[in-house]
């Protein structure tokens, strides 16, 4: 920590007993200036590892002087949703670490913080056109149609470049995009920008690192460690070939309202073993505190939410997916975390590094397709 000022390292130690091994072997890296990509688990503190330098160098930097204006770090998410958490997750460190130089008796300037996605309105952009924040959280496809545009030119004060979830872009051809853009990027900025790159269960290491550098060496921070995990793999029939045969379907009920009002048009009878993972997965949940249940597409996700409130004759669940929007998708998230929400379902998006505080149990609704999406979903607990 002693690469920090003192006011960075007072809030630190406040808010956390101890450095986690992403951080205590990430920082001497990227306070040295290397480009540097962190593997480590879920929960181990990676996002702060890749931001807290810079928040630091943010706001003494330009503590003196008036800062000319421009975009100093980029944050870029394969996911909307992830943008919007990381946005306020950067709230407690930057308004914290600000306390506690006011209590040392220290003079900081506050970077601010703008959101680029598809959801951003046209007045945000011309605003954002106008009086770019330091910090800028988008994803691949903005950060495209800002380097082809007007706001570009904010772009070239740029230092440092943060690539999460490395994982899920590598491999892609829109990860392949993405690094034409950072290519592009760098060719406007000054100097070369700094690029951390994040991950959890990125493999092989040398090709990500390849990935995110390009021709540029790249310092690897390898603090994986084995999962702990309890995992259990159900089927709900004893025979997957001869299911039971489903019951009647319950009649609906007025005085839930207009959720359960379709009932009426609903088949009595379901095809195959559904009938039997309804109950068992609403068993699950009620056992739990907080539960996400992740399924493979926005239609199984409405599907499923709505069955399993039916079952219950209540409200339990919420879904959870890209076509809902940011402000819903926030007021859900924060209900599973206050309580209020006994459970989500969710596609791809709660898949991904957003903060979901103390979820007990993640259930997963057929196969997540690969090995390591499994493991980003079961990441979730």
């Amino acid at each position: 920590m002693d690469v920090f000022s003192p006011a960075t390292q007072h809030w630190f130690s406040q808010n956390f007993i101890a450095l986690t091994r992403a951080q205590a072997l990430g920082w001497p890296p990227i306070s040295a200036g290397q480009h540097t990509l962190i593997t480590a688990p879920t929960g181990s503190g990676k996002t702060l590892a890749a931001f807290l330098w810079s928040i630091d160098r943010l706001m003494w930097t330009g503590a003196n002087v008036d800062a000319a204006p421009g975009v100093r770090v980029v944050y870029v998410s394969p996911l909307k949703a992830l943008v919007y958490d990381i946005e306020r997750n950067l709230r407690a460190p930057l308004t914290g670490i600000a306390r506690a130089a006011e209590v040392l008796g220290a003079r900081v300037r506050l970077p601010r913080v703008d959101i680029r996605t598809g959801d951003t309105s046209q007045g945000e952009r011309q605003r954002q056109l106008k009086e770019p924040a330091d910090i800028l959280v988008t994803t691949p496809e903005s950060l495209y149609l800002i380097l082809g545009s007007k706001a570009a030119e904010n772009l070239c004060p740029v230092h440092t470049l943060i690539i999460d979830e490395v994982h899920a872009l590598a491999p892609t051809k829109r990860g392949a995009h993405l690094a034409i853009s950072l290519e592009r990027l760098a060719a406007r900025c000054k100097n070369d920008p700094q690029r951390i790159g994040l991950s959890a269960t990125v493999r092989p290491l040398a090709e990500a690192a390849l990935y995110l550098g390009g021709v540029r060496e790249v310092h690897v921070v390898d603090a994986a460690e084995p999962p702990q995990l309890d995992l259990k793999v159900t089927v709900p029939v004893p025979d997957m070939e001869r299911p039971p045969p489903s019951p009647e379907a319950p009649a609906s009920n007025p005085s839930h309202g207009q959720l359960y009002s379709r009932e009426a048009a609903r088949p009595a009878q379901e095809r195959g073993i559904w009938s039997a993972i309804y109950p068992a997965l609403l068993e699950a949940i009620e056992t739990a505190r907080s539960t996400i249940v992740f399924v493979n597409s926005r239609g199984l996700c409405e599907r499923l939410c709505q069955r399993l409130n039916e079952l219950a004759g209540k409200e339990l669940v919420r879904a959870h997916h890209g076509s809902i929007s940011y402000e819903q998708r926030a007021k859900i998230e924060e209900g599973l975390k206050l309580g209020s929400i006994r459970a989500i379902v969710a596609t791809s998006s709660l898949e991904m590094g957003i903060d979901m505080g103390g979820v007990d149990q993640v259930l997963q609704v057929e196969s997540p397709g690969s090995v390591a999406r499994g493991l980003q979903r079961v990441g979730r607990a």
